[in-house]
């Protein structure tokens, strides 16, 4: 009888989890300790039983032939962790409102330029950057069309994306959404929610990964999102992302993290605005 028989995990020796750990921070920068290999283990059992693998080795093995890229990305949607809700982290939107799309449009009337450039750079199932779409919405009201203010999302794991291109959630995932805008925002689909179509198609929804060691970019961010993904990496990693970030950014533009995240104030050119907010200052 096979392990998939009895409901047993296939099992991985030490050899393996090193190989598939070294493979995750080679490609995606996160750092996995011994105490994630239990983590490992259950989270790629469903790829290896459905694909026949025999052993972890052999998965391994696929995962450095594959030239697609299909493979390596299903291993980052089961690696990386999308728990997020609408209007997490609440300081931030209310931070980003106050503050710095004020100083955006300041700025930007400033150089006569309407084109808003904001980047969400851990979009997961959306979430997050339609909450930031819904904040501008709500703060420039009928002169959004004024300016070219939409929103780029990215995420390296393609299965987030695809929920993200979706717009569909559960209720629990609107519990953070005040009713006036959850009515005007929203429409009701069972006992679904679907984000309405003024909001959606201000996402550019594409998949990146933040490993890449150069940003494609052509133009600086005014403000980038970038929460609840550095917790995974490792400092060297985590400073060498900010600074990449840094020199895509315009002077006077910001960068959010999560507020379990923090940047070293001597090992980036970021300055320390406050909890989990930088600016770019030369």
């Amino acid at each position: 009888m096979t392990n998939e028989a009895y409901g047993e995990m296939m099992p991985i020796t030490h050899q393996e989890f090193v190989a598939i750990r070294d493979l995750v921070y080679e490609r995606f920068g996160i750092s996995l300790s011994d105490q994630k290999k239990s983590l490992v283990v259950s989270r790629l059992q469903k790829i290896l039983r459905q694909r026949g693998f025999q052993n972890f080795k052999q998965y391994y093995d696929t995962l450095i032939a594959d030239k697609t890229d299909k493979a390596i990305s299903e291993l980052a949607n089961q690696i990386t962790t999308n728990h997020t809700f609408f209007f997490r982290e609440a300081d931030h939107f209310d931070f980003f409102t106050k503050t710095i799309l004020p100083e955006m449009t300041a700025r930007h009337r400033e150089q006569n330029n309407n084109d808003l450039r904001i980047w969400c750079a851990a979009a997961s199932s959306g979430e997050e950057p339609y909450t930031i779409i819904i904040a501008m919405l709500e703060y420039f009201g009928a002169n959004y069309s004024q300016w070219n203010a939409g929103l780029l999302c990215t995420d390296i794991s393609e299965k987030a994306l695809v929920e993200a291109k979706k717009a569909v959630y559960e209720k629990t995932r609107l519990q953070g959404v005040p009713p006036a805008i959850l009515q005007k925002y929203f429409k009701q689909e069972g006992d679904q929610w679907s984000v309405v179509e003024k909001v959606k198609k201000e996402a550019v929804i594409r998949r990146f990964n933040l490993m890449n060691k150069t940003l494609p970019f052509k133009k600086p961010f005014d403000c980038i999102w970038c929460r609840n993904v550095m917790i995974y990496f490792d400092m060297e990693t985590k400073i060498e992302l900010a600074k990449r970030m840094y020199n895509h950014t315009v002077n006077g533009g910001y960068l959010l993290i999560g507020h379990s995240e923090t940047l070293g104030r001597d090992q980036t050119k970021w300055k320390y605005v406050k909890p989990a907010v930088y600016i770019k200052e030369e």
